[in-house]
């Protein structure tokens, strides 16, 4: 266990992070999960939807450091992906 001041401090800091983190990282594989069932159910409007959300949620993790912009970038291609396909049948 630390015994400096600041690192104990620094230690209470990145747990705050780490739990906010995780918790906004839950946040946004829900949302991916969503637009997924609504591809798997041939809803268009509301894989549409969803994938607006997504988007948006991906994009407050890069700029609130979550994410890194390049793996918010292939993931909204991936979920883009998924619903072209259900669009193009």
């Amino acid at each position: 266990m630390a015994q400096i001041k600041s690192q104990i401090k620094r230690n209470i800091t990145s747990e705050k992070a780490r739990q906010r983190n995780a918790s906004f990282r839950s946040a946004m594989r829900t949302q991916s999960k969503k637009v997924r069932l609504a591809v798997e159910a041939k809803n268009v409007e509301a894989a549409q939807k969803e994938l607006a959300k997504a988007y948006s949620l991906l994009d407050k993790g890069v700029t609130k450091g979550v994410l890194h912009h390049n793996s918010a970038a292939r993931k909204k291609a991936e979920l883009q992906n998924i619903v072209n396909s259900l669009s193009v049948e």
